[in-house]
């Protein structure tokens, strides 16, 4: 089995609507794929309804978090997406995502960049807007050559000259909300250090005494090195290991399946799980 477990779609900032992402999914030979959309679960809907057959969806999302002024990232499987906490603040979250992309807008204007809301707007569509929407949009107008290059202190990075910040949740209360929605939480690319600070391990081992099911090692932003820390630090702490491309479709250089989870981790995911379940492909629109 070939199983990726982390994905975006339009539905976020990613550049496939749901039903090309599964339908590419299931021809780049994955048997599951997860979409894990920026704290929403819009996209599923479309993505259920277009599944090939012969390959599984787990319904998921990434919760943006932050701890002592660093972002961390939970990825959140299987959950009821009704569940009324969770969706509380999901929604939280979601909706402090344009002011703070106009903020980051004005703050580009007043270093001299001829972005505009209305520029940004156009490329996020339907999706919910983010630093890759305003990213995009520095491409387009030939400030920066890629967007993760739009990702450094000189532009977009946490602490950037445009950087704003928005509301994000404490990862501990993100892991309490998952589980009380009956998920499984993850915690995403926790050492990648292109983004910016990384969750130090002290971190990792409270959120595992907390409850965390799992650490995302296998990713594009770890090297070698990083892979084997932190698998040794999952085994430490008796936590599962999963692997992802963390696809955003043409907005990031990585392919679906570029990195997979085991199967045998991906059983024990659905066991712990009690919100959803995967659903298997009957052949899509």
């Amino acid at each position: 089995m070939r199983i990726d477990l982390h994905t975006h779609s339009t539905a976020s900032d990613g550049t496939d609507s749901p039903a090309d992402l599964v339908r590419k999914a299931a021809a780049a030979g994955l048997d599951v794929v997860a979409l894990t959309d920026h704290d929403t679960t819009r996209g599923h809907a479309e993505a259920l309804a277009a599944l090939p057959a012969g390959l599984a969806l787990v319904t998921g999302a990434e919760l943006s978090c932050r701890l002592d002024g660093a972002g961390v990232h939970m990825l959140a499987y299987l959950f009821d997406p009704e569940e009324p906490a969770l969706l509380a603040e999901r929604e939280l979250v979601r909706d402090d995502r344009v002011p703070r992309a106009r903020g980051m807008v004005a703050k580009l204007n007043a270093l001299g960049v001829p972005v505009t809301w209305e520029q940004v707007a156009r490329i996020a569509g339907d999706g919910s807007v983010g630093r890759p929407h305003v990213a995009t949009a520095l491409v387009e107008l030939g400030v920066v050559a890629s967007v993760d290059d739009a990702f450094t202190p000189q532009w977009l990075a946490d602490g950037g000259r445009a950087h704003v910040e928005k509301h994000e949740t404490d990862p501990f209360e993100a892991l309490r909300l998952i589980k009380g929605a009956g998920g499984v939480a993850v915690l995403a690319h926790p050492a990648a250090v292109k983004r910016g600070r990384t969750v130090p391990e002290s971190v990792m081992a409270e959120l595992a005494e907390a409850g965390l099911d799992g650490i995302e090692v296998d990713h594009m932003d770890h090297d070698p090195g990083t892979r084997a820390r932190l698998r040794g630090l999952a085994k430490e702490l008796g936590l599962l290991v999963t692997g992802s491309s963390d696809y955003h479709g043409s907005r990031k250089s990585c392919e679906l399946g570029e990195f997979t989870t085991d199967p045998e981790v991906y059983g024990e995911i659905t066991r712990r799980a009690t919100g959803a379940f995967p659903v298997p492909g009957a052949g899509g629109a």
